[in-house]
């Protein structure tokens, strides 16, 4: 039932890691819904393993409804699989956080971020700032334009934080989704991305 999700364990490889979605959201897995997986899977690559795909509790209530979900927020976590059973060191996470991140840019002087992403294509996925730099753990924040803006209608756009995370020798990849409207979905953005990550670094103490 929505509201009552509970940390759970995957096996990766030798490796325990455990998994929570933040408060106010539930993972989708125990649904078996394959509608929900291909939702996941269309977030990823396949040469991913999805872990956690996590709705707002409204949504999974509407989903157990039958009623439409909205899909305002939602998360997912993944590690490659080509990475999963092997025990990952320090200086291979490095290596993939650069692979990762190539070629995003740089991030746009102001917080006008609706100006920004006005001025690129249609879909492009921009980074907007980053969020976190250690040696365990990088975060972004990127966005794009999901839709034209016309003479009745404003411009559409989606936010998603980026992590990268280095749990118990596990390379973990984190992104939350938020619809865009103003100033208060960027600060919610920032604040659940840097709980959720703490949260799971609590969980899984080296």
């Amino acid at each position: 039932m929505p509201g009552v999700a509970a940390p759970f364990a995957v096996q990766l490889g030798d490796t325990r890691i455990g998994l929570d979605a933040p408060p106010g959201f539930a993972d989708t897995g125990f649904t078996g819904s394959p509608r929900l997986q291909e939702l996941a899977e269309a977030l990823t690559s396949a040469s991913n393993r999805i872990l956690l795909f996590a709705v707002s509790d409204g949504d999974l209530r509407r989903f157990t409804q039958g009623d439409s979900l909205e899909l305002q927020r939602f998360m997912i976590v993944v590690t490659p699989r080509g990475m999963e059973r092997e025990r990952v060191s320090e200086s291979t996470f490095k290596l993939f956080v650069n692979e990762s991140l190539r070629g995003l840019g740089e991030a746009p002087a102001d917080r006008d971020y609706p100006r920004h992403l006005d001025a690129r294509p249609l879909g492009a996925m921009s980074l907007l700032a980053e969020l976190r730099k250690e040696a365990d753990v990088v975060s972004v924040l990127q966005g794009t334009r999901t839709k034209e803006g016309g003479r009745s209608a404003r411009p559409q756009y989606m936010l998603a934080s980026s992590t990268l995370l280095f749990l118990r020798g596990k390379a973990l990849s984190l992104t939350v989704y938020s619809r865009y409207q103003d100033g208060a979905d960027v600060e919610w953005i920032q604040l659940i991305t840097a709980r959720w990550v703490d949260d799971l670094k609590r969980l899984n103490p080296r």
